[in-house]
């Protein structure tokens, strides 16, 4: 009732709804799949009415806004909180948070060490409250986000009376830069020491309130653990591990054995990443300036750890130095992973693969020390709420219509029924007519932001993610620039003959990856040639869609026929995206790599396009190009060449992407899985010339997505890790 009464309230004064819902900016407090993943199980929590919360940055510009000028990403603030109404301000909740300084040692009346952190500088954080309300339940939970101000005040008057103007405001302007932007440049030291503060503010600001809390309880301190579960989403918050044992030690008192058992058994750790690059770490020097007291609790971690291991291991001195949290390089540094796994009593992976790749790799010697059952694997999900139900509102009303009602936005296994009307007519009809309808409107977006036009009846093919070179869209535009050259080389009769495609990508690159950026630079640059080219006319499109965001990709997963997950194998943890086109009745051209396998088990081999070596022969195949021969692809060869020629623009711009491949080792397998790559392609073109198997195929996909919920994780984490049980829920009516 309320809807019709806005959309009729709307109409008489002009206004269609959807204008009007476009002009609210998207929450720019994440980056790519983990921040989204994060927003998922946050609702999943409140629709299970699990009693938790949410902690993070209220960031004031978020990470950025893409602009695409001249084919390259600039960066422009993103100013999202000009109006932001979900947000309720808490001046009342604030928090002082100490840096730099000095640590003080005393003697108290029982003969006790007692470590007195003074000086330096205080930053206060001020709580900001979002309401995560749950689907057909009254619970809502509450994401706390901080934003930072100076201790001071925003403006010092005796400094601006004497004539001191910059520096009346230097306290609040250092202050806040602390909350103003998601992942500074960290290619500049000034950018570490930031992305540090930020950091330590976050989880300092966070465990002040959760202790606030629990100590209001009055229970004894043994008792946390029980109380109280943190997740650590990523090594981002290890901080809070020092942070709660200095909270434990310095200000109530406990002895160290006594508050470490009580950390590790409050922290669970996820790790997101098996590249061993993308493990965090912090110099010793940097830690030492900014977080003194943290330093020493850090270095006494390791040295208790370090000494177990030596009992209990005492011929095996490398090992050692292979775990120790303080590696020895020059300047020595801190390594965040390690504290995270030995500061809590879980660590989970995000996929089977993943899982199963960070006990045999990069943390193998810890489940020689912990052993297997410290480890254990909680495969991502997302939420159906979002993804289906309001990004593709006719493909969900399609499903509750054969499944009885709305039931499967609860239990996502509901959707199995829908593979009984796989071979009915009128459903397969109106499966194709949604599908067409959301092409429509992806084309309609692609013509009004990009300027290029694109036929709905053609193959849409889409790769939308975070720009990264392991998650290949190299190998993609490579692939594009090939299918290019072979419908060049083809007579007008052959062409007809060709399966029309449009090529969609979108993402950002950090600030400070150019390589990244030159993938973007390369992909515009394509398209502009591809796309005037009147040989090709409609065959093949090449679009990059700016500022990707959810907004943009709730337009663009349900258009999608076939989307891009094509990682080398064995680097993405899980992926998120795969399992959003493929509910939304899209098909997957992939690689044997993250959730892309558990998604094979569940949907059939037939129903995705598998290529590309194993995560296995990862290794061997990367120390075969460095001390071996590494003969690169003759069909990606020729892509190359075609670059050089200066086809796409100017031949310097994009000769560090070639020479990655061809003389740095191609370490991320792009020219040894190219040949397959291509095949694969082909057997995309041909699979969807046949619409008739093709919607088979995308049903039978989408009837079999019941495994990756959310809401399924969720309840996976709170059996296996937290321990934690929903609340009982009175329903309201009508809810």
């Amino acid at each position: 009732m309320l809807i019709s009464n806005c959309l009729a309230g709307l109409a008489d004064l002009g206004f269609r709804i959807e204008d009007v819902i476009e002009q609210e900016h998207d929450a720019a407090l994440g980056n790519g799949g983990l921040g989204r993943l994060a927003a998922c199980f946050l609702d999943s929590l409140a629709s299970l009415n699990y009693p938790a919360w949410g902690y993070g940055l209220r960031y004031r510009y978020g990470i950025f806004k893409q602009e695409i000028i001249d084919g390259y990403q600039v960066e422009v603030p993103d100013y999202w909180l000009d109006f932001n109404p979900w947000e309720f301000p808490r001046h009342d909740v604030t928090v002082d948070i100490q840096f730099f300084g000095h640590v003080r040692k005393s003697t108290d009346e029982n003969g006790r060490t007692v470590a007195h952190w003074e000086g330096g500088e205080i930053v206060k954080a001020v709580a900001y409250d979002v309401p995560i309300p749950g689907y057909a339940t009254p619970s809502t939970n509450n994401l706390r986000l901080w934003s930072s101000t100076a201790a001071s005040g925003e403006f010092d008057f005796q400094k601006f009376n004497n004539g001191d103007y910059e520096s009346s405001v230097a306290d609040q302007q250092r202050a806040e830069t602390i909350s103003a932007v998601l992942y500074p440049n960290d290619n500049l030291e000034r950018g570490k020491e930031l992305r540090l503060k930020q950091q330590y503010f976050w989880v300092a600001a966070s465990l002040y309130d959760i202790v606030r809390r629990f100590k209001k309880s009055k229970r004894p301190w043994k008792e946390f653990p029980e109380q109280v579960a943190i997740q650590l989403n990523d090594t981002h918050p290890t901080l809070a591990v020092v942070e709660l044992q200095r909270i434990l030690l310095d200000l109530e008192g406990l002895e160290w054995d006594e508050a470490w058992n009580i950390v590790t058994n409050t922290f669970g750790y996820t790790n997101h990443t098996v590249l061993p690059e993308a493990l965090e770490k912090w110099s010793v020097p940097l830690i030492q300036h900014l977080l003194p007291r943290h330093l020493q609790i850090i270095y006494d971690i390791n040295l208790y750890f370090l000494q177990s291991v030596e009992r209990r291991f005492p011929e095996e001195r490398d090992l050692l130095g292979r775990v120790s949290i303080i590696e020895e390089s020059q300047p020595k540094m801190v390594r965040m992973a390690h504290l995270a796994i030995v500061g809590s009593h879980k660590v989970n992976g995000v996929a089977e693969l993943h899982s199963d790749l960070i006990k045999t790799t990069i943390f193998k010697d810890f489940v020689t020390i912990f052993g297997p059952d410290k480890f254990t694997n909680v495969t991502n999900g997302i939420t159906p709420r979002r993804w289906l139900h309001q990004a593709n509102p006719r493909l969900s009303e399609l499903i509750s219509s054969k499944t009885g009602g709305k039931d499967f936005l609860t239990d996502l296994n509901e959707l199995n029924k829908i593979e009984l009307y796989v071979k009915d007519k009128a459903f397969r009809k109106e499966w194709a007519d949604i599908k067409l309808a959301n092409k429509e409107r992806l084309a309609k977006h692609i013509q009004a932001s990009a300027g290029v036009t694109v036929d709905p009846t053609a193959l849409f093919d889409v790769q939308v993610k975070r720009i990264h070179e392991y998650k290949r869209q190299q190998l993609n535009i490579f692939g594009v620039i090939h299918r290019y050259l072979t419908l060049k080389a083809m007579s007008p009769e052959e062409r007809k003959k060709q399966q029309p495609r449009v090529s969609i990508f979108g993402g950002k690159a950090a600030p400070g990856y150019w390589m990244a950026k030159q993938i973007i630079h390369l992909i515009n640059s394509v398209g502009k040639v591809v796309n005037n080219d009147e040989d090709i006319g409609d065959l093949l499109k090449v679009v990059f869609l700016e500022d990707y965001n959810v907004s943009k990709a709730e337009i663009i997963i349900p258009a999608s026929d076939i989307s891009e997950h094509i990682s080398t194998a064995g680097t993405e943890a899980s992926g998120t995206s795969n399992m959003k086109f493929v509910l939304n009745g899209g098909l997957i051209i992939g690689t044997c790599d993250g959730a892309n396998i558990e998604i094979t088990r569940e949907i059939g081999e037939n129903n995705i396009f598998l290529f590309g070596n194993l995560a296995e022969d990862v290794e061997d195949l990367r120390h075969a190009h460095t001390y071996g021969t590494h003969e690169i692809d003759p069909d990606l060869n020729r892509v190359f060449q075609e670059i050089e020629k200066g086809t796409f623009g100017s031949t310097q711009d994009f000769a560090a992407l070639i020479s990655a491949v061809r003389d740095h080792g191609d370490y991320y397998l792009v020219s040894d899985d190219f040949h397959s790559y291509i095949e694969t392609q082909a057997l995309v073109d041909d699979a969807y010339r046949n619409q008739e198997e093709w919607i088979t195929k995308c049903i039978t996909s989408v009837a079999r997505m019941g495994f990756f919920s959310s809401d399924r994780c969720i309840n996976e984490y709170a059996e296996g890790i937290w321990n934690i049980e929903p609340l009982r829920v009175e329903k309201e009516e009508g809810a």
